[in-house]
């Protein structure tokens, strides 16, 4: 009697669906699915409802974002959180470190494209900017601003840049796991004091 509750309430076989279906009248029967591709389908309506995104928390800027992205230019892009933002004279993700003279030489630059565009506010306040077409997601300003200073340059996949891959080669190759797919509902985690 046990066995027999089990095949009850076990699922069906692929065998037993179609012999259901095949009952069914002729047109009733062609709208039948089988119940993988209800699940495939299911599965596919998830998906796109989510998106990669880079956790600011868990990222050690390890480089591997520019690289290994399948598009031509990383989908990753630094973004600039202000309000944590010191506005230091010496900005951590602006300049190299041991700079002698406070100059926007290309040899004091910490971004290798300059990115990141240096404004004077006033004595003592500079603003900083990024511009994201010229950013090739490398991490080396958010990890300077991260060591020297209070963090407020950070990655995040963009959206609109992103090809939303299955298998993200980016989230494969991080060694933080700080990549990771997740629903609309959670958006973009911006970072905060």
């Amino acid at each position: 009697m046990k066995g027999e509750k089990g095949k009850r309430n076990s699922p069906l076989s692929r065998k037993r669906f179609l012999h259901v279906c095949g009952s069914v009248a002729a047109g009733a029967a062609v709208a039948c699915l089988s119940a993988v591709s209800l699940r495939r389908w299911a599965r596919a309506g998830r998906e796109a409802d989510c998106f990669w995104q880079i956790d600011p928390e868990k990222c050690t800027f390890c480089g591997r974002c520019e690289t290994e992205c399948v598009l031509p230019v990383s989908a990753v892009k630094c973004l600039h959180a202000s309000r944590v933002c010191g506005y230091c004279d010496l900005c951590g993700g602006y300049y190299r470190t041991n700079v002698k003279e406070l100059n926007t030489a290309a040899e004091n630059m910490r971004c290798p494209t300059g990115a990141i565009r240096r404004e004077y506010v006033e004595d003592p306040y500079f603003e900083y900017t990024v511009d994201e077409s010229l950013c090739n997601g490398c991490g080396k300003c958010a990890k300077g601003c991260n060591s020297f200073g209070n963090g407020s340059l950070y990655l995040q996949v963009k959206r609109d840049l992103c090809k939303d891959c299955n298998e993200c080669a980016l989230a494969q190759a991080c060694p933080a796991d700080a990549i990771q797919r997740v629903t609309h509902a959670q958006a973009y985690r911006f970072k905060e004091l």
